[in-house]
């Protein structure tokens, strides 16, 4: 088992590497590899000596990743590429994320002479100082140096190229490699719609919303019963048997449901088009495979694009906890045994999360032992999960809330870096926890670039600066393990 995880493992971060660096860094690629796949290297030796069962010091875990993290960014920034054009390079994540979902692709009118004239006249050199324009299939690209704050300039422009052009063009501030903003014209193609139909968009089918809220109650009220211990004979004999799986499935859809419309209103708050939440209703594994919702205009910038992100966690967090701590009280403890595991209800090892173990210990007090397991009522099962979601959220990357919170933190490429980092720490993670396997998988497939703001250059204030730290720090006491002297105090 081990053999062939190491294999799996070692050929996700060759392919990661080869896809996200290979391109902008000179150093080997197989060296790069080698560095990040020193930690899972030495945790296989320990294995190989002394067996699966004696689990390695916390100094082996630490040590060779902070060292390994260390100097693969080293080896990386030294052999790092100059390209000739570092300005056209950066500007590729912007005019592909302008071009996405929410912007149907449209070609740009041609600008003649006059109209170009009417373009420049909207840099004022006291502003943004223009230096060159240049005209792509999809959008005008706009280079010059900032003269003033990234707000202040994201302001002025977009007023005066409204004032030239009305609606014709949205106008996106986009980081440059060579910390350069440039001006991003891209055709405003849903006001053009809106001109050419003068009828009402309807974002949400309110029928589709309801027949897949309703199916998934169904779905997860199954699984739910299932949970409860409800056989399919006694469901045939008595049908009323079935609406045990309710505190499961309603406490589950409350978390999903809520963390949505956290998203959803905040939206609305910034005046982002966006549709109700959708759940997605499945007949297996936990009865559904979530909730969304979906924007459909830009975000203005990443004030916004931070607070639509992290009030969808917060949301579902503060709903999660009660549930859980109700559910946790109301739970039974069993023994520990050789089936215990962080996915097993039946019998839960509580230590396996920080903050779980924390939850554990202030709703069943001195009944949990050292030698204490839990079979989670199914409440506690709904309310576990919302941490589970809350988690896989938080991860910071790509497109996901975690990976949109550090993009307006820290801008897009700082982000990218971010969530490749994290994509493979959770890789070495899983070599530890095999439960984390398929959540590393499923990192894999998340695009590490996201869609920018309208003005992605403007920085967020302390405070939410300090937000988002606190929302890694809550994703770290979730998917992280209860160390050893944590568990000396509370005595488990």
């Amino acid at each position: 088992m081990a053999f062939w995880f190491l294999l799996l493992l070692g050929l996700a971060t060759y392919l990661i590497i080869q896809r996200s660096v290979a391109q902008i860094t000179r150093t080997p690629v197989w060296l790069l590899w080698l560095v990040l796949m020193t930690p899972s290297f030495v945790l296989t030796g320990w294995t190989l000596l002394y067996g699966a069962k004696q689990p390695p010091p916390a100094t082996l875990i630490i040590w060779p990743s902070v060292v390994s993290l260390l100097l693969y960014w080293f080896l990386f920034q030294w052999g790092r590429r100059v390209p000739g054009d570092t300005q056209t390079q950066a500007s590729a994540p912007a005019l592909q994320s302008a071009n996405n979902s929410t912007l149907e692709p449209t070609p740009v009118r041609p600008i003649d002479p006059a109209e170009e004239t009417q373009l420049r006249n909207c840099f004022s050199w006291s502003v943004y100082y223009i230096q060159n324009i240049e005209y792509r299939p999809q959008a005008v690209i706009c280079r010059g140096q900032l003269r003033t704050t990234p707000i202040n300039a994201y302001q002025q422009i977009k007023a005066n190229i409204e004032r030239e052009f009305g609606d014709r063009f949205l106008v996106i501030f986009q980081e440059g490699i060579n910390g350069k903003p440039f001006f991003v014209l891209v055709p405003n193609t849903q006001a053009a719609k809106q001109s050419s139909n003068n009828k009402r968009d309807n974002l949400t089918q309110p029928v589709i919303a309801i027949l897949l809220l309703t199916a998934t109650l169904i779905t997860t009220t199954l699984m739910g019963a299932k949970i409860a211990g409800v056989q399919l004979t006694q469901v045939e004999s008595d049908p009323t048997i079935f609406l045990k799986g309710l505190p499961y499935a309603l406490g589950l859809m409350t978390v999903l449901g809520i963390h949505e419309l956290g998203h959803y209103f905040t939206a609305k708050f910034y005046k982002i088009r966006s549709t109700l939440p959708y759940f997605i209703p499945v007949p297996f594994f936990l009865g559904t495979f979530g909730a969304f919702i979906q924007m459909r205009s830009p975000i203005p910038n990443r004030k916004a694009l931070f607070d639509v992100s992290i009030a969808g966690p917060i949301a579902g967090f503060i709903v999660t906890l009660p549930l859980l701590f109700w559910g946790l009280a109301n739970s039974e403890i069993v023994p520990i045994n050789e089936k215990y595991g962080l996915l097993n209800p039946d019998s839960l090892n509580p230590k396996y999360s920080i903050l779980l173990a924390l939850l554990a210990k202030l709703a069943l007090g001195n009944e949990l032992t050292v030698k204490s397991a839990i079979d989670l009522h199914p409440v506690a099962v709904a309310g576990f999960l919302g941490l589970i979601v809350t988690a896989l959220n938080l991860m910071p990357v790509g497109q996901l809330d975690g990976g949109h919170i550090v993009h307006a933190m820290f801008g897009q490429r700082t982000a990218v870096a971010i969530g490749q980092i994290a994509r493979l720490l959770l890789l070495i993670l899983s070599f530890i926890r095999e439960e984390f396997l398929l959540w590393a998988i499923i990192l894999l497939f998340v695009p590490l670039i996201d869609e920018p703001a309208l003005n992605d250059v403007t920085e967020l204030d302390n405070g939410r600066d300090v937000l988002g730290l606190v929302a890694i720090a809550l994703l770290l006491l979730i998917v992280l393990p209860l160390p050893q002297f944590l568990a000396r105090v509370l005595q488990i």
